[in-house]
């Protein structure tokens, strides 16, 4: 039985070293990009959005070390920039955390945070949070998972930081490399209550949940099948690799985008190494 407190994807995380640079990179690739955000002193992290409809991306950054951002620093240190987690949205995170809990898991947290948020106004507010982690050990093709309730959601999801030159709307799936699509994808399912589904190139894809993105686990060779032509380096056998993303107007993004942009089959694509560790895919919506 699926969670019940638990639905799809609310964003995913790139893990970067320098937070500043990062998000100037994706400004440069059409991004509209928050204000930088920072967290608590216990956190020891800054972000960055980049918000669609209904999820976004998050460029995340340590900003002094601390016992809470170790695994992200383990992260860097063992892997480079890259994917380091995904986050579901949580209808309400305390009751999320006692499902997993019943299921023979042990949740870290929930947790309550706020970050400052400067709104298009000049006004300053904060964008508050309650979250859960699954155990950190339980990271299916090495990446962590954990759910996000949104307390403020009109201060995370600001109409004018949801227009993008490049005409990106939505994620569309999560590609996560992995030398066992199948193990991982079944590791997945155990922790969501959610159906494995193989594809044809050998993939394996679970869904998140509602109209969310989709997890798709699959080799490397897979995913160089993918995306013929575009090139790879940086990526690493296991690991989150690439996030797809709907556009509205795949004119307008081969035009943000410029000779980064790589056309493979349908999609225009970055490649990882310009894109902080991470292969973005625009497809037609």
């Amino acid at each position: 039985m699926a969670l019940k407190n638990v639905i799809g994807i609310d964003h995913a995380v790139v893990m970067v070293k320098d937070l500043d640079k990062a998000a100037e990179t994706y400004r440069q690739l059409g991004f509209t990009v928050s204000p930088r955000g920072t967290h608590s002193a216990h956190m020891g992290t800054g972000n960055y959005t980049i918000m669609f409809d209904p999820d976004y991306m998050e460029l995340l950054g340590v900003l002094a070390a601390t016992e809470h951002n170790a695994p992200a620093r383990a992260f860097l240190d063992r892997h480079g920039e890259g994917i380091e987690r995904i986050a579901f949205t949580a209808i309400d995170s305390a009751a999320g955390a006692e499902e997993i809990r019943a299921r023979g898991l042990t949740p870290i947290g929930p947790t309550d945070f706020e970050r400052p948020v400067t709104l298009p106004n000049g006004t300053v507010s904060a964008a508050r949070f309650r979250t859960f982690m699954w155990p950190t050990a339980e990271a299916p093709g090495g990446v962590r998972i954990f759910a996000c309730q949104h307390k403020t959601r009109d201060t995370v999801w600001i109409p004018e930081l949801m227009s993008h030159a490049n005409a990106a709307r939505r994620i569309r799936q999560a590609l996560i490399a992995t030398p066992e699509p199948a193990q991982e994808a079944a590791h997945l399912t155990r922790l969501i209550d959610r159906e494995p589904k193989a594809e044809a190139d050998g993939a394996v894809m679970v869904a998140s949940g509602g109209d969310r993105a989709d997890f798709v686990y699959l080799t490397r060779d897979q995913l160089a099948g993918r995306y013929p032509g575009v090139p790879l380096a940086g990526l690493s056998e296991r690991g989150g690799a690439a996030l797809v993303l709907e556009s509205g107007d795949l004119t307008a993004t081969a035009k943000a985008l410029g000779a980064t942009g790589v056309r493979s089959g349908t999609a225009i694509c970055v490649p990882p190494a310009k894109a902080n560790g991470t292969l973005l895919a625009f497809i037609a919506g």
